[in-house]
């Protein structure tokens, strides 16, 4: 057998860069992908500022991108990097339900959706059909986008469209039950921000009081 035959070079693997706030979670994928003998989860970050350095560091073919960071909206990361590296194909992962957070990832600028509690069963598949060129979401959230694309009012802007994503992130919060102090908690902001962000909210909305953005919030996550 020449040398040649001995030193032939492995296909070369493809990049992937895993951006989560929790190392734990990035550990794992990491242990995961990387027993895929075409997958390199070859970078990882834990925050908007490091995923930025990261990607230009690493330069990956796909970036899997938790949505809610607590320096930033994940959402945001996802429009930056969408205009910076227009070729790079994106996959949000949250614990957030799809049917709230699917079509506004898509909107940013995803190529896919994924829900953590069904990662272990469908990582693979919906990695590689994103980095195949293909859109990524679960067999229930296609449906329900075709059907709101065939409705008739599918075209007409609701209440919602006008929303920052920190407000959309804000008035689902509140929708789950969640005060203003726990809201701060967990975007890592403010009470005088997350306040500021409501007064907004009930400006864009057209509601009155606290109470109404509150039963608002309920209202429309149960019509989700």
């Amino acid at each position: 057998m020449s040398n040649n035959d001995n030193t032939a070079r492995k296909p070369e693997k493809t990049r992937i860069m895993m951006v989560d706030d929790h190392p734990l979670m990035r550990e794992g994928m990491a242990r995961f992908l990387n027993l895929q003998e075409d997958l390199d989860l070859c970078c990882d970050a834990g925050s908007v500022e490091e995923a930025l350095v990261a990607v230009a560091e690493c330069n990956p073919a796909l970036a899997i991108i938790d949505i809610s960071l607590h320096d930033e909206s994940g959402l945001d990361l996802i429009k930056t990097l969408r205009r910076r590296y227009p070729a790079l194909a994106l996959l949000a992962m949250s614990m957030h339900d799809e049917s709230v957070f699917a079509e506004r990832a898509l909107r940013a600028g995803a190529n896919g959706y994924l829900m953590k509690k069904e990662a272990t069963g469908n990582i693979l598949l919906a990695v590689r059909r994103v980095l195949a060129g293909d859109i990524y979401l679960s067999a229930a959230m296609h449906s329900q986008l075709s059907q709101r694309l065939l409705a008739p009012q599918a075209g007409a802007p609701g209440p919602i469209a006008g929303l920052s994503e920190r407000e959309f992130e804000i008035l689902h919060l509140l929708g789950l039950g969640f005060g203003t102090r726990q809201i701060a908690d967990k975007l890592s902001r403010s009470i005088k921000t997350v306040e500021a962000h409501r007064a907004s909210l009930k400006d864009k909305l057209q509601l009155k009081s606290g109470a109404d953005l509150v039963r608002f919030a309920i209202q429309w996550l149960e019509d989700r």
